[in-house]
């Protein structure tokens, strides 16, 4: 008898109304691949949570199992650069967007799109890291490589409580920044400055229209919302600075002017972290293995089951979600 394993689904009928459930699979109903995993824990992003309310145009292949990252073993292999037994991350790749994702016991992937699970972290501390903690080291790596440094002046990070956010909190703090961060839960002061937020601003100064150009106030920032928020972010971003464009929480458009590009040099820097390269993976990786504080990383983390997955989709895409999730499987 073959064996089965538990997976959430999701559907369209012909109406295009969409359909969650959770179904028992077999290793031959997956997707094409080289490599078979068995996934050890997972994590739920904003992302995720689109896919399973249907809240945004995620899902591009229906049927489709979501979940975007995995943690887990290699079961059997036939690519050159994996065996039976090696621990592995998988972050992107359009997995649970058009290939099956992580939400299912078992994967079926291409060896290529996998990582070496860094000796550092187990298989949790990867998932509560997930695309969000790995798309704030290169956010971060992206503001060093245009040559801004914690000397220039503070960073400034929008959505701060949310999973980017809090990932980039700590990180920045860690490597000396003084983190200047924007929320719109007042309520998580405290948890912000545990990050090592030297200073909380209300997401309300920033999410409204602005001024083509303001008073400099960051050197860097890090923003996870878009609109309006990154506009003024950039508005007030000093001489020569850059800020890294990670996210659209507030919405895809960008209602700024030329002023901060022409007039003070700054830099926006667009962060891929789905299609990434592998040298820049393993890069951020190797960063996020030496960098990040683990006690940190494990105290903006919350641990949930499989069945607490749809419910947890809702609850991220409304907001209601602080740091990270781990999904053990």
């Amino acid at each position: 008898m073959s064996e089965t394993f538990k997976a959430i689904l999701i559907s369209r009928d012909a109406d295009k109304r969409q359909r969650v459930e959770t179904v028992d699979m077999t290793p031959d109903q997956l997707m094409d691949g080289d490599v078979d995993i068995a996934v050890e824990a997972t994590t739920v992003n904003y992302k995720d949570g689109l896919a399973i309310t249907g809240r945004g145009p995620v899902v591009r292949r229906w049927p489709m199992i979501p979940g975007v990252d995995l943690a887990g073993t290699v079961l059997t292999s036939t690519h050159a650069s994996w065996r039976a037994g090696d621990k592995v991350v998988l972050n992107g790749w359009g997995v649970g967007e058009v290939h099956y994702g992580a939400f299912a016991g078992r994967a079926r992937v291409s060896g290529d799109w996998l990582v070496p699970l860094p000796d550092a972290f187990s298989a949790k501390d990867a998932m509560a890291i997930g695309t969000a903690g790995y798309t704030a080291m290169l956010s971060v790596m992206a503001i060093e490589a245009a040559g801004v440094t914690p000397a220039d002046g503070p960073v400034i990070v929008t959505g701060a409580a949310g999973g980017v956010g809090s990932v980039a909190v700590s990180l920045l703090a860690s490597l000396g920044w003084h983190v200047v961060a924007s929320t719109g839960r007042t309520e998580e002061t405290d948890y912000l400055k545990r990050l090592g937020a030297a200073e909380i601003i209300d997401r309300a100064e920033l999410s409204g229209p602005g001024k083509p150009l303001a008073r400099e106030r960051w050197a860097a920032g890090v923003d996870a919302v878009g609109s309006h928020t990154l506009a003024n972010v950039l508005a007030q971003t000093k001489y020569h600075g850059a800020v890294a464009c990670c996210g659209l929480a507030q919405g895809m458009d960008l209602p700024a002017s030329v002023a901060p590009f022409i007039l003070r040099g700054v830099s926006l820097i667009g962060i891929d972290s789905v299609m990434a390269p592998k040298p820049r993976r393993l890069g951020a990786w190797q960063r996020l293995a030496t960098d990040l504080d683990l006690d940190r990383l494990r105290a903006l983390t919350t641990e949930i089951g499989f069945d607490d997955i749809v419910a947890a989709a809702a609850q991220i895409v409304d907001g209601k979600v602080r740091g990270r999730l781990v999904v053990t499987m």
